[in-house]
């Protein structure tokens, strides 16, 4: 069947905001790429649960005179067509907001911002637009890598699959920061927080769908920390530690990392070496094995996203403007280049409707 896809961008360049295409889940083609609307580099989007709205982050540091990013509410008005129409833009109160996700009710967006070192929490209106602020968290610390770490990072906004705790993994604090999730969409006060080797950088996290795991990517060290979580507590347990690039390779840096819903592959990744690595993860113990490094056949790959039907992996390449689609083997995890490929201007972020 075919489906639409929504592409985050960076607009410094000849990009103009969100695009859409369609994919054909039969043959791994896209096709009908247009403009979906018109926003300041919405670098990271996240879907309503119901298919109606989509959020996005615009990563930038002035919105209305303030050093701030903003985030904008879309309905979307044409499914096949791929066409947004603007709800309303809010303060994402911090700068260059760079991540976000729905809490499980949708009744509230969660918002990492980078360079503001803020988390916000906008409620989330029964029209999909955005309305007040429920919260706005400061965090304060840094790590060894000056001027990189000089101040917090808040980088990714996870759930935990109960949905009873929310984590922030902080790349200039070297933590992933815990809070609990309030039912109006509130996060609690800071319940504590896990620390990693200094200068490892957290960027990303993915939690095991199936099994009590989490995963966090780090950026600057491109590894990824294996966890045994505790669903009652949401304390993180470091079990292993594992290089998301070839022995030798000491460039670049990771960017994104996500977990096959049938619990047994993991991908993250690199850029630099712009490749995407995948690992088989071992069930019962939760350790990684690698299984192989594929290129992107473009450069800098920045999020990449797994189709609906779980065959196939569209790679965001943001430096060489282009979507490359790999078919995935459902026995190994690994993944092999497919037809499907366009031009975008510096794509980020790929979601499918």
């Amino acid at each position: 069947m075919k489906r639409t896809v929504f592409l985050g961008t960076y607009t410094k360049g000849e990009s103009k905001g969100i695009y859409s295409c369609r994919f054909d889940d039969a043959t791994g083609a896209l096709t009908e790429f247009r403009l979906a609307a018109e926003t300041p580099s919405p670098s990271f989007l996240a879907l309503h649960p119901n298919g109606k709205f989509l959020y996005a982050v615009n990563e930038t540091d002035d919105y209305e005179g303030k050093a701030s990013g903003s985030v904008t509410a879309y309905r979307i008005a044409n499914a096949e067509g791929g066409v947004l129409e603007k709800l309303n833009t809010v303060s994402s109160h911090g700068a260059h907001p760079c991540h976000l996700a729905l809490t499980p009710k949708a009744n509230a967006v969660i918002i990492a911002n980078y360079t503001g070192s803020t988390v916000a929490v906008i409620e989330i209106k029964a029209d999909g637009s955005l309305g007040g602020t429920l919260n706005k968290i400061v965090h304060k610390g840094s790590s060894v890598l000056k001027p990189r770490q000089a101040n917090p990072h808040p980088h990714a906004v996870n759930l935990d699959p109960a949905n009873k705790f929310v984590f922030i993994s902080d790349l200039g604090m070297d933590q992933i920061v815990r809070y609990k999730l309030e039912e109006n969409g509130q996060l609690s006060d800071r319940l504590g927080s896990t620390k990693v080797n200094p200068g490892a950088g957290p960027r990303h996290f993915a939690f095991h769908p199936k099994a009590p795991f989490g995963y966090l990517l780090n950026e600057i060290t491109r590894t990824i920390i294996a966890f045994r979580y505790n669903q009652s507590s949401g304390e993180l347990t470091e079990i292993q530690t594992i290089s998301t690039v070839p022995d030798g390779w000491t460039k670049g840096s990771t960017a994104e990392i996500f977990i096959h819903p049938n619990g047994r592959f993991l991908y993250s990744s690199n850029r630099g070496h712009d490749s995407i690595a995948c690992f088989h993860i071992h069930q019962g113990c939760g350790k990684l094995s690698l299984v192989e490094i594929e290129k992107t056949g473009g450069r800098t790959p920045r999020n990449f996203n797994l189709d609906p039907s779980g065959k196939w992996i569209i790679a965001a390449n943001q430096s060489s403007g282009d979507l490359h689609v790999f078919s995935l083997d459902q026995n190994t995890g690994a993944l092999a280049p497919a037809a499907g490929r366009i031009e975008i201007p510096a794509p980020v972020c790929v979601v499918f409707l």
